[in-house]
């Protein structure tokens, strides 16, 4: 039988990972992704090359970076340990070592917070599964955690508690490996001092001492603003309210397709019982009359549930125009398409170039379109709500009607 080199397994390893992911990891752990995992994996071997390790080391890493969140299939609690299952009943039925699988295993572990990595392999994964500190991807990722914290946990921040809890975490943090802190941590600290800049200006009166730059602060750049004395112009507006408005709209997204989703499932099921109840009870009430009531029951629970489920998910239509006048006042809100699908391309494209140029507008317009976006999903999730009820006790209502019919004794 061939032997399977070390390049096969390991494309073999990320093909089934990326099955797995795809399978068995809910869409809503939007931070304990594939992504993440990927990652991970790239930052081993980033790390990896700073040390003189051996090919047998490397493929660990590897492995161990692959299978490190696939426990996340049953949930957060525990997930090291499930993925270390996971890692071993794979491995194992693939006639693999078992001193190299018990050193996968103790690496997978090391990855539980607060991380406590006893060996050199073990630090060098600490350091790549929160690599993210110290990249470029760390404010898409944050957003990414504080979604999941959300959407799973039901955790919900205002922005000065986020902000705080970003800041505790990564002030404790600490890179286990040298190599780790020489490719991370100038990144890291940068991170830093853009988060003490996003707690001051979230409470200026707050005396928030951000940390010097090293090498001396370069010259700020200026926000501009065509009205001075917007509400804006006195603001240092940069990457933290940039992270600020794409991480909402992020969630807004989620959050409504998720209403969507629930939406389609009550859809479907209610479709299924309409189905079978009137091709199955209807046809019998000449023979079995006591079963007009419950089933009418039935029906209309399971037809108010379409109902709501169909308002839930049914746009509104608007005008879609804006004059320039609304523009030049400041009323219009060109980021949603329901507001301009009317307009010529001329107005259109004019009225974007004015809020481009002038931030006060840019900024009140995504702000308005966040407003109104939360108004929808306020509608969804009211509509979601009674739809779910109606259905769960309409559903208990039909059953006892269902139950009495048949132990009411026959006329």
């Amino acid at each position: 039988m061939t032997e399977i080199t070390e390049q096969t397994l390991l494309e073999e390893i990320s093909d089934y990972i990326k099955e797995f992911f795809l399978q068995n990891i809910d869409d809503e752990y939007v931070f304990h992704d594939l992504e993440h995992t990927q990652t991970v994996v790239e930052s081993v071997q980033e790390i990896g090359e700073g040390f003189d390790l051996t090919d047998e080391d490397r493929e660990i890493l590897q492995i161990a970076a692959w299978f490190h969140d696939t426990g996340y299939n049953d949930g957060p609690l525990g997930h090291e340990e499930r993925s270390a299952k996971i890692m071993e009943a794979y491995l194992q039925g693939r006639q693999y070592a078992d001193e190299k699988i018990a050193k996968i295993r103790t690496c997978i572990l090391a990855t539980k917070v607060p991380q406590q990595p006893q060996t050199l392999l073990e630090g060098i994964i600490c350091d790549a599964d929160l690599s993210h500190l110290g990249k470029k991807i760390y404010w898409d990722r944050c957003g990414k955690i504080r979604q999941e914290l959300t959407i799973t946990r039901n955790v919900v921040m205002s922005e000065q508690e986020w902000v705080d809890f970003e800041l505790n975490f990564i002030l404790q943090h600490r890179y286990h490996t040298s190599v780790a802190a020489s490719l991370y941590e100038k990144r890291k600290q940068k991170n830093i001092r853009q988060l003490y800049k996003q707690k001051s200006r979230l409470n200026p009166n707050s005396g928030v001492l951000i940390p010097a730059k090293p090498g001396g602060n370069k010259k700020k750049k200026k926000t501009t603003s065509s009205d001075p004395n917007s509400e804006l112009s006195a603001l240092n507006l940069g990457r933290g309210v940039e992270t600020m408005y794409r991480t909402t709209y992020r969630t807004h997204t989620n959050l409504s397709s998720i209403a969507d989703n629930k939406a389609n499932i009550m859809l479907s099921i209610n479709a299924i019982i309409i189905s079978i109840v009137v091709s199955t009870l209807v046809t019998s009430f000449d023979t079995n009359p006591k079963l007009v009531v419950p089933t009418i029951i039935l029906l209309t629970v399971c037809l108010t549930s379409v109902v709501f489920a169909t308002l839930s998910t049914r746009p509104k239509v608007t005008e879609g125009k804006f004059t320039r006048e609304d523009i030049e006042q400041k009323r219009s809100n060109l980021l949603f398409f329901g507001n301009y699908y009317n307009m010529e391309l001329e107005d259109f494209h004019w009225g974007m170039m004015e809020m481009i140029r002038n931030s006060d507008f840019l900024y009140s317009s995504m702000t308005r379109d966040l407003y109104f976006l939360g108004k929808v999903l306020s509608k969804k999730y009211r509509y979601l709500s009674i739809c779910y009820s109606i259905f769960m006790y309409g559903l208990i209502g039909s059953v006892i009607a269902f139950a009495i019919a048949f132990l009411a004794p026959a006329a």
